[in-house]
This record gives structure tokens, C-alpha cells and sequence, in this order.
């Protein structure tokens, strides 16, 4: 985002603030300056009473025409467009101020609107620019390795997907890519939010923006920098931003209506009491100008798009990113949670969890032995053996005449003896079962754990025999556990598990985790009746998923939620909010920050309500002046703006009863 796309962005809120000032035309810190020292310079004059009158009136006149130039022509452009804003307010309130004899407080209150505009923009133009200095992150240049293995600078825009580039250390990693070459540390937190620094070795992915450690590396390019990790948060937060919140939507459609309504009743104020009670013309002239001022809804339009920008950017920081005002304030409302299993709660890999070694076996030899036979195959359960031996340090013999058995495991010959492993129906099939045997393997299997069961294969001469077993299982992830308690303490009724896998190791996960209830052996079309029975049961439903093979249940809930987005390049766009890192804690984090969000609007709605209608009331009795109620409005809306901004502060770990 470069500095032309940051005042549009600027400008936008402005408009949707209702003000239609164009900061690149105007100086506005210099003219609110000068009207407010005019404006001093006037009353200081008139209280001593230094030079004539007129001295006095021209400074005030000119204190108004010096902040009228911010606001004077934004209210002819509305009236143009037939709109009637909070700009035509203030020129009405001013020029009828100056008709009625009132210079200095006609130069008073368009001083005061104008100062509470500039500081309004100033507010808002920090939470932009908190996102904007993600463009910071990432150097405008990169290292180019040549042919001859020389690095040559260049920008990073010309740098071509498959180039090879150097990262020394403690500088930015700036375009995505891949190492090659190299071993360190790097600091990810600007990206995911991580505390820890993650190592990278050759094959492991990298982000532009993220910041090399004390090792030196060699990147091979896999995304131009317009297409980044980086670019793509940019566009989204950007995007997020432009979407308004149905409170802001409600406020909107609320001003449409309410500001031509008090130019109706402030034009009554001044007609009816002079034409029906006799009442003096300048005191109820004066009455409607100072209804008119403090019925100006400026509090009261930037209470929701300061909060909405101030939270989204809070939680971009954390890593988290959501996709708009409305899906933030969605996730403030959430009741129920829905999971998946594979690579939510759980890693989404299957790892050895246990070794059971009989006889006068060790689980070291049971390794060994197992992971001599499944070296051969690509299954993701013989992976995960040859992985864990490893692991270990364990070395093996390479084995020969492997077969493999379609459904039941494989067949090899170690060191002369023919092998198998494979599930509990080969073990039943070559005979080799017992009853203690049987009893064990059903404990692990209630588990909901898969079995590599290793024996030696019954042949001529020998009747065989189970030499050792190894529990396989999808791990829960390490932060599962925690997850679910901060879920529970942010408010949620309950969280739901729903996943394709078998209904015994989706009990059992659940079990683990702490899930209130768990569904297995469930296709994509069943996941949808469980997200509708949630949603007439709680309303607000979350859906965790990865994704693309949840996203019919990620569609239907009212906030889909994708997990790692950082590894998926289309998790950012099908879901309505994306964890930069597999951190299930991060969602607990957002739902806290939803709802404070919700409440510092609701809060900051009522308040401005409440002090239109206290003013209001004292504008009819008589009991306030032009002054004390651009005063009022003004102070109102620094207000609202310095409560939304307090969501950009505060720690990682967010409290959910936080005011």
C-alpha cells in the first residue's frame, strides 16, 4: 500500500463517516490551527477589551472562514447530491449563528467541528496504519543468485518465481519461497504471531516479512512478491475493512433518516413558538441552531468503523484474520463451535503413540525389525513406523523378498527368517493370535488406535510367533486440550466434533481433548445437517475446518474458520477467518476479542445516544449554548474514538470478560 493508496483508504472512512473531506486538496492541520488561534486571538481581545469591535469580528470571521474551508465546501457538495450530512448541520448552525449576531460562537463551534474532525482522522488513520506497516516488513529488494553463483541486488518485483536468493542473517526473508540450502532460526511473528522462532533446514517453506536468524540462507522463490503470504493478509485486511458490520450498517441507515429529521423539528423550534406563542425570534432562532449542532451524529457514526478497524487489526497482529465488521461482530456471538478432527484437533498424521515388545523381544528390536519391512512401502502407517525408528537412532538391515498383502500389511525376510506386520485380521489369518494376545490388541483398539502387529511368519519347522505390537495414532495436537478450556471459558455452550473417521477414534479424541460431543463416520451432506441442528439450537455456529474438504459446513456456518492458512493458498479465500498458524488457542483469542469488540460498540452507541438526548432536551428548555454543544458532541466523539482504540492495545492472551 503506498502512500496514495493509504489516504483512499483514508478518504473512505471518511466518507463512510459522513464528513467528505479530500486531506491531498486542503491543509488541514494548518487551517484548524489558524481558526483555533483566530478564534483565541478574538476572545482574548474582546475579554480585555483591546481595540474595537470590529478588530474582534474580524477575527472571529476569520477564525470561521479558516475552519469553514473544511467544512463549508463538504456541505455544498452534499446539497448538491441532495444530502443532507453533519457538514450542512454545521454551515446552517454557523450562518445562523452570524445572522443572529453570535460571530464568536459561530467561529466557536465550526473551530471546535473541525478540530474534532482532524483528531477523528488522526485516530483512524493509526489503526489503518497499523496494518499498512506490514508493507515495512519485507526489504524492497532481494540477493538474486546468478549462474555463476554470484548474488545480485534486485527488486524484489522482478524477481521471478523458481530464482534462487540469499538471506544473510538478521535481515527479512522478502519473497515466499523454499530453502535450498542453509539451517536457522526464523522469527515469524509478524506473519503467525508465533513467540518462538521456527528452524528451517532444506525443504521447509518461508514467508516474505518473516526475519532470518543468526544462520545464513538460500531461497528458492515460489510466489512473486504481488502474490505473497504477506500481500495476500494486506488485500485481505484491506478488503475486511471496506466491509461494514451490520451495526454500522443499522447506524447508516439510522443517520439517513435522523439528520433530515432534526432540520424538520430544529426548522419547527424556530417557527412555531414566535408564530403561536409569541415568542422572541432570536431566542428560538438560537434554540434550533443549537439543536441543530448537537444533534450532528458524528459520535455515533465513527462508534462502530473505529472499533471494527481498531479489532481487526488487533487480531491481524495476533495472526488471526477475518474477513470483515460483519464476520467480527459473527464471531462475538458465537455459541457453538464445530471441529473436524484430522488436522484440527488433532496433527493429521499418524504417529507410533507405543510399543509393546513380548517375549524376549525390547520395543529397540521390535523397532528394528518393523522398520526393516516397511521401509519398502509408502503407506502412511509404515511411515510412521520407519519414522519413530528414526527417531531413535535405530538402524536396520535392509530386508528382501518384501510382498505386500492388499489389506492386511506386508511380508519380508530378515536376516533369513520370513516377517510379516500387519493388522490384527493377517495376525488372526496366519494363526499367530492367543487370547492375551487378543486382549491387548482390543485395549489399544478402543483406544482408537490403528495396530502394526510384527511376528514371525509361521513356515516349515516353526510355528511362528507375535514378537511385538505398535500402537499407531493421529496425535491430538499440543494445545488441544487448552484450547477447548479457553473455548468453554469464552463463552461457548459447546463444541462439537464432526469428522469422517470411525466413531470409536472419534470418541476417544474426544475423550482426550475434552469435546461435549463427537461424531464419526459423517460425509460432507451430514456435516451439514449437524452445522443446521447447531445453528436452530445456538444461532451463532463456528465452523473449524481445513478449508476445502469442509467448505460445505464452513459455507453454512455463520463463521468458517480455516486452520493453518499459512500453508494453504486457498484457505484465505474460502474462509471467513484464517489462523496464520495451527494454534487452535488463537480462536478462544478471537471469540474474546469479538465480544469485547461487540461490547465497546454497544457501549459506545448508548453512550452517544445518551448524550444527544441529555443535550437535546437541554437545547429545548433553553439550558446550553452553541458552544457547549459543539463542545459536547465533540467531546462525545473523542470519546468513542479513544474507547475503540483500547482494542489495539492489550496482551496475546486476551481476557474474555474484559471490559
Amino acid at each position: 500500500m503506498n502512500a496514495q493508496d493509504n489516504s483512499t483508504s483514508e478518504s473512505k472512512s471518511c466518507s463512510s463517516c459522513e464528513h467528505g473531506h479530500d486531506d491531498t486538496k486542503l491543509p488541514r492541520n494548518a487551517l484548524v490551527i489558524a481558526s483555533g488561534a483566530l478564534l483565541g486571538a478574538g476572545m482574548l481581545l474582546q475579554w480585555l477589551k483591546l481595540g474595537p469591535p470590529l478588530l474582534h469580528t474580524s477575527c472571529y470571521a476569520l477564525a470561521t472562514l479558516a475552519g469553514g474551508l473544511l467544512v463549508f465546501p463538504a456541505a455544498f457538495k452534499a446539497l448538491t447530491k441532495a444530502r443532507l450530512d453533519m457538514n450542512v448541520l454545521m454551515t446552517v448552525a454557523v450562518t445562523g449563528a452570524w445572522l443572529i449576531g453570535e460571530g464568536a460562537e459561530g467561529a466557536a463551534v465550526v473551530f471546535l467541528f473541525a478540530l474534532s474532525e482532524l483528531l477523528e482522522s488522526w485516530s483512524v488513520g493509526r489503526a489503518r496504519r497499523a496494518i499498512a506497516a506490514l508493507l515495512k516488513l519485507t526489504p524492497q529488494t532481494a540477493l538474486v543468485r546468478g549462474a555463476d553463483g554470484v548474488a545480485k541486488e534486485m527488486p524484489v518485483a522482478a524477481v521471478a518465481v523458481g530464482a534462487e536468493i540469499s538471506v544473510r542473517s538478521g535481515s527479512s526473508i522478502p519473497l515466499d519461497g523454499e530453502v535450498i540450502a542453509g539451517d536457522s532460526a526464523v522469527n515469524q511473528a509478524p506473519i503467525t504471531g508465533e513467540s518462538v522462532p521456527v528452524e528451517k533446514k532444506p525443504g521447509e517453506p518461508v514467508f516474505a516479512g518473516t526475519i532470518n536468524g543468526e544462520g545464513s540462507l538460500t531461497v528458492r522463490v515460489t510466489k512473486a512478491a504481488s502474490d505473497s503470504t504477506l500481500a495476500r493478509i494486506i488485500k485481505l485486511v484491506e478488503e475486511a475493512e471496506e466491509q461494514k458490520a451490520p451495526t454500522q450498517r443499522f447506524v447508516d441507515k439510522f443517520a439517513t433518516i435522523y439528520t433530515p429529521a432534526v432540520f424538520v423539528v430544529a426548522l419547527l423550534v424556530a417557527l412555531l413558538p414566535p408564530l403561536l406563542m409569541g415568542g422572541a425570534w432570536s431566542e428560538w432562532t438560537y434554540r434550533a441552531l443549537v439543536l441543530l449542532v448537537i444533534a450532528c451524529p458524528c459520535a455515533l457514526v465513527i462508534a462502530t468503523p473505529v472499533s471494527i478497524v481498531s479489532g481487526l487489526t488487533a487480531l491481524a497482529r495476533r495472526g488471526v484474520l477475518i474477513k470483515g465488521g460483519a464476520y467480527l461482530e459473527a464471531v462475538g456471538k458465537l455459541r457453538a463451535l464445530a471441529v473436524d478432527k484430522t488436522g484440527t484437533i488433532t496433527q493429521g498424521r499418524p504417529q507410533v503413540t507405543g510399543v509393546i515388545a513380548l517375549g524376549d523381544m525390547n520395543e529397540e528390536e521390535v523397532l528394528r525389525r518393523a522398520a526393516a519391512i516397511d521401509a519398502h512401502s509408502e503407506h502412511p502407517l509404515a511411515k510412521a513406523v520407519v519414522i519413530a525408528a528414526q527417531a531413535k537412532g535405530i538402524t536396520w538391515v535392509e530386508s528382501t523378498q518384501y510382498q505386500s498383502v492388499t489389506g492386511r500389511g506386508a511380508t519380508a525376510v530378515i536376516d533369513g527368517h520370513p516377517h510379516f506386520i500387519g493388522n490384527h485380521k493377517m495376525a488372526h489369518e496366519l494363526g499367530s493370535c492367543s487370547p492375551e494376545i487378543e486382549a491387548r490388541l482390543t485395549e489399544i483398539e478402543n483406544q482408537g488406535q490403528s495396530l502394526a502387529i510384527l511376528g514371525h511368519t509361521p513356515h516349515e519347522g516353526c510355528e511362528g510367533r507375535i514378537l511385538g505390537i505398535l500402537a499407531i495414532g493421529d496425535t491430538l495436537r499440543p494445545e488441544a486440550a487448552n484450547a477447548l478450556t479457553l473455548l468453554h471459558d469464552a463463552g461457548l455452550e459447546k463444541v462439537v466434533m464432526l469428522s469422517g473417521d470411525n466413531q470409536r477414534t472419534v470418541n476417544a479424541i474426544a475423550r482426550q481433548a475434552g469435546i461435549d460431543e463427537a461424531y464419526g463416520d459423517l460425509m460432507p451432506e451430514q456435516k451439514i445437517e449437524h452445522i443446521r441442528r447447531l445453528m436452530a439450537e445456538h444461532q451463532y455456529v463456528g465452523m473449524i475446518g481445513d478449508g476445502v474438504n469442509d467448505a460445505p459446513a464452513l459455507a453454512l456456518a455463520s463463521v468458517g474458520i480455516a486452520m493453518g492458512a499459512i500453508g494453504s493458498d486457498t484457505a484465505i479465500e474460502t474462509a471467513d477467518m484464517a489462523l496464520m498458524q495451527d494454534d487452535l488457542t488463537r480462536v478462544a483469542e478471537a471469540i474474546a476479542l469479538g465480544r469485547r469488540t461487540l461490547r465497546i460498540i454497544q457501549f459506545n452507541v448508548a453512550f452517544a445516544l445518551i448524550v444527544k438526548a441529555v443535550f437535546l432536551i437541554l437545547a429545548f428548555t433553553g439550558h446550553t449554548s452553541l458552544w457547549l454543544a459543539i463542545l459536547a458532541d465533540t467531546g462525545a466523539t473523542l470519546l468513542v474514538i479513544m474507547n475503540a482504540l483500547r482494542l489495539l492495545g492489550g496482551t496475546t492472551q486476551l481476557n474474555p470478560s474484559a471490559p
